[in-house]
């Protein structure tokens, strides 16, 4: 619906109002109401060529078999997370509380269990203990290291190509 269709100006000019006709008939049933109290300049020219568009994208589709219809996606949740990120964000809030109880006079134990997830073959656990592990021997707390950081100390990849 265009209120105040018959007030000239910047929004009922006669390209804005075919811009606005155009975008409601990119649904199948879209349907657009002018409300005014007389017919401007503007007005009659938009919907002229309206019907004049309408009427050659019609002839196209009888011409070429197509019958219009809207478009039909599967939606999708992003919300959503996958059960390997949720075991994952586990095993990480695991480590991270560990950190937390952990000092430098507990390293022995965390080796112990680095060497035994290594063995249960839980290699990124592994790699997130001996990163604890060496930042808790270089003097730090133990919870500067983030999954996407890797080795403590590292530095970012440098990206390639468009920004």
């Amino acid at each position: 619906a265009i209120l105040d269709a018959d007030k000239e100006g910047f929004l009922r000019s006669n390209r804005s109002l075919i811009q606005t006709i155009g975008r409601a008939a990119r649904n199948a049933h879209g349907k657009v109401l002018l409300y005014a109290d007389n017919m401007t300049d503007s007005m009659r020219y938009a919907m002229g060529e309206t019907a004049k568009r309408r009427e050659k994208q019609e002839a196209y589709n009888v011409e070429h078999g197509i019958t219009p219809r809207s478009v039909s996606r599967e939606i999708h949740d992003y919300l959503q997370i996958t059960p390997e990120e949720e075991a994952e964000d586990i095993r990480s809030l695991r480590v991270a509380e560990q950190a937390l109880e952990y000092g430098t006079e507990d390293i022995g134990e965390l080796r112990r269990e680095m060497a035994a997830a290594a063995d249960a073959l839980e290699f990124e656990h592994a790699a997130l203990l001996r990163d604890r592990i060496r930042e808790l021997e270089e003097g730090g707390t133990g919870l500067n290291l983030t999954k996407k950081e890797g080795k403590s100390g590292s530095k970012p990849q440098k990206r390639s190509g468009r920004i």
